[in-house]
């Protein structure tokens, strides 16, 4: 990859030092951005903003709810009085497996309020930042589940819906302003959920519920998460200036290729 393709850029991320968020925060610096992360686990966004910065101060660590508005648009406002931003990766969600009967309106109500909720008050607290300063660059975290039926995972495939259409909803509104959004929608990721996932499910057959997991995508294995954060690069850079209002599927042909599909856990 070319490097230099974020220098000189501020870029938000949040859920940012974890993950495939963990992933694209580190890809932003070596592209050259200043990354502030926003997570509810301030003690792990700080070791890990303290590992990329080393010199340079160049990850900065924010404890922040995305759930919360009014927090949300304290901790952005104070960043955006301190910089101009000209990035925000809305990554920051959460998982649930079950269909309707076994989804309880607390459950719904917790998605909800991260996975859609989160992703409208970060947008929301940046976007006069963005008209005032001619444009910027959106870029939200669905999923396959925002396209395609998968067995159990009713709540999280509406949550999913929902950032798509906001994805569709804010690159129309704006165009006119030089706001680019964009969407990512990965396939399963290994990441350190799915390890986590396996060692409490399935602790005497772990790696063969993982080769099982893998044999879902129909390319036969996850997609790592520094592949997905590549694409976020490239989308968020100048040389994606003339994309906005698309989803980028990264799904190992699960999408396309839906007779290779197992059910998933």
């Amino acid at each position: 990859m070319t490097q230099g393709r974020l220098l000189g850029k501020t870029a938000i991320v949040t859920g940012g030092s974890s993950g495939i968020g963990a992933a694209i925060t580190k890809q932003f610096v070596r592209q050259g951005a200043i990354v502030h992360v926003l997570d509810i686990d301030l003690d792990g966004a700080q070791t890990f903003a303290a590992s990329l910065s080393e010199e340079k101060k160049v990850c900065h660590a924010h404890a922040c709810d995305v759930s919360n508005h009014n927090l949300v648009k304290k901790i952005i406002g104070k960043i955006i009085s301190n910089a101009q931003v000209d990035i925000l990766v809305n990554n920051a969600g959460i998982g649930f497996i079950g269909n309707i009967e076994n989804t309880k309106e607390q459950d719904l109500d917790r998605l909800y309020a991260v996975n859609v909720k989160g992703v409208f008050n970060c947008i929301a607290a940046i976007t006069p930042h963005f008209k005032s300063n001619g444009g910027g660059v959106i870029l939200n975290m669905a999923s396959v589940a925002a396209t395609m039926g998968i067995p159990d995972r009713f709540a999280y495939s509406m949550t999913k819906g929902a950032v798509l259409t906001m994805t569709y909803a804010m690159a129309v509104d704006y165009v006119d302003d030089g706001i680019r959004c964009n969407c990512i929608s990965p396939a399963r990721v290994h990441t350190p959920f799915v390890d986590a996932y396996l060692d409490k499910n399935f602790p005497d057959t772990k790696e063969e519920e993982f080769a099982r997991l893998c044999q879902t995508q129909p390319i036969g294995r996850m997609a790592k998460p520094k592949e997905i954060a590549d694409l976020a690069v490239y989308l968020c850079s100048d040389e994606a200036a003339f994309i906005t209002g698309t989803d980028y599927p990264i799904d190992g042909g699960f999408l396309k290729l839906p007779h290779k599909i197992n059910r998933p856990s």
